[in-house]
């Protein structure tokens, strides 16, 4: 399995490996006959449904690790494995240091009120309490007094934007609105781990994208370790720092979005990203010439912009701009040439 990180590096707050999750009577019993490793006719002959196929990655603290592919690609089910709200069919899954499979139903209750937070594409808000118990609701069930716990709630609505709307109930709202309502109950009880499953699908565009900006906004003031399910590649270039890409349960390449366009594994990979606009995704660094031998310019622009953001300012130049690093220092240049490439959705290097 084409995979860029595996398991096994310190990093990393969630990680899972090998897991299956077939649907159907038997099913450990079959992967076991088949030393987990059916071949695609032995499935096929097996009256099994296969969830998720053999899938091993790991999500590193503070990231937004998106998991994508179209419906019936086994990406709303490897979430819920992952929380293990369903039972894998084998593997493991390691949550800060515990495994998930061998943990009691005890310990399982505990880590969701506690160190998971989840969103689901369904609001699933409580009609008969107000914005503000509904908010305050997690903590209820921890045991949080009233007091403490409308005090959080009360922070959360702030912070999602929506103070002033405490005491509507959530009919009251409109969809984006009662979005945010669930995002702020999720983070009442301060996850460690943030699990997202389509959460602005069923919004209409524009609320979406308004989603999206305030989701970044949010992330950007709590760096929380997430877990981001979608089936819309614009939606997942414009929040990830990396990608699993999934097809009939199988992770296909896991990689950051620029290495999902520069190097896709299969033609499943390159159809996903065909249409994306390279400018929008491709920085400085990826597309330069490291060469720094004869550079000239007295503009230089920042190694992580991306194109579209430096295109005007390099293609008014009669000279390769000076791309430098964080700390100042020139490491490349790049021409015109290549944003031009780039700005036609051409292969840079060609």
């Amino acid at each position: 399995m084409p995979n860029s990180d595996q398991v096994g590096s310190g990093s990393e707050i969630l990680s899972c490996q090998n897991i299956w999750k077939l649907f159907g009577p038997h099913a450990d019993r079959f992967l076991v006959e088949h030393s987990n490793d059916p071949t695609n006719e032995v499935l096929s002959k097996s009256g099994l449904t296969v969830g998720v196929r053999d899938a091993t990655l790991k999500v590193h603290k503070g990231e937004i690790f998106v998991i994508m592919g179209l419906s019936g690609s086994g990406k709303s089910t490897i979430v819920r494995l992952l929380s293990r709200l369903i039972e894998p069919t084998s593997g493991q899954i390691i949550f800060q240091g515990t495994d998930l499979l061998k943990a009691s139903q005890e310990t399982l209750i505990e880590l969701r009120r506690h160190k998971m937070g989840m969103v689901f594409q369904h609001f699933a808000l409580l009609p008969h309490l107000r914005i503000l118990d509904n908010v305050a609701f997690p903590l209820e069930i921890q045991g949080v007094d009233r007091a403490k716990r409308l005090q959080r709630a009360q922070e959360l609505i702030e912070l999602v934007g929506l103070k002033g709307k405490e005491q509507f109930f959530p009919r009251e709202l409109s969809g984006g609105q009662q979005q945010r309502v669930g995002i702020a109950r999720s983070l009442a009880v301060e996850p460690d781990i943030w699990f997202l499953d389509e959460p602005f699908s069923a919004l209409d565009p524009l609320i979406r994208a308004e989603m999206q900006t305030e989701f970044l906004r949010l992330q950007n003031l709590l760096n929380k370790t997430i877990v981001f399910i979608t089936h819309d590649f614009d939606e997942a270039i414009r929040l990830a720092d990396r990608i699993a890409i999934m097809k009939d349960g199988k992770i296909i390449q896991v990689g950051t979005p620029e290495e999902l366009i520069m190097a896709p594994v299969d033609d499943h990979v390159t159809e996903f990203t065909r249409n994306i606009p390279r400018a929008r995704v491709l920085t400085a660094k990826s597309v330069m010439n490291s060469s720094t031998e004869a550079l000239t310019s007295e503009y230089r622009v920042s190694a992580e912009q991306k194109i579209q953001d430096i295109a005007e300012e390099v293609m008014h130049s009669d000279m390769p701009i000076s791309v430098e690093d964080r700390n100042g220092n020139v490491i490349g240049e790049i021409s015109r040439a290549t944003v031009t490439k780039i700005l036609l959705n051409q292969d840079p290097f060609s």
